[in-house]
């Protein structure tokens, strides 16, 4: 039984990691500014806010993982050394595939400079 396709083909999956991160960076953002916002009259402590974003982070950073591991089975697991520059669909596949993994990885960075706020801020400040 196989749960993944044999090749990743599409260029949609070179947009996957930075996706992540924009839709992760909202959901945190805003729901800090929405209970801010509202003077914790909220059903929930700030705390228990926290540990939900902390989930959503981790969802994100399993998601870019997943991502960064496909891009690279695209990329042949590392064994093509770049550029893949030939206007060949081998060498197409082997840039996407690159790309896309470094994009993961920055993306990965990303969320995780977006979570740091969730671990020094203590409180709403008025």
């Amino acid at each position: 039984m196989r749960l993944l396709p044999k090749e990743v083909e599409s260029l949609w999956t070179l947009f996957t990691g930075p996706t992540i991160w924009a839709v992760h960076f909202l959901v945190c953002y805003v729901a800090v500014a929405i209970y801010c916002e509202k003077a914790r009259t909220g059903p929930f402590t700030f705390a228990e806010m926290r540990l939900a974003l902390v989930l959503v982070t981790l969802l994100a950073l399993a998601g870019i993982v997943l991502s960064a591991w496909l891009a690279w089975r695209q990329w042949g697991f590392g064994s093509g050394d770049p550029p893949h520059d030939a206007p060949t669909r081998e060498d197409r596949l082997l840039f996407q595939g690159f790309a896309t993994l470094l994009l993961s990885g920055l993306s990965f960075v990303a969320v995780l400079f977006v979570a740091v706020p969730l671990v020094l801020i203590e409180a709403c400040q008025p």
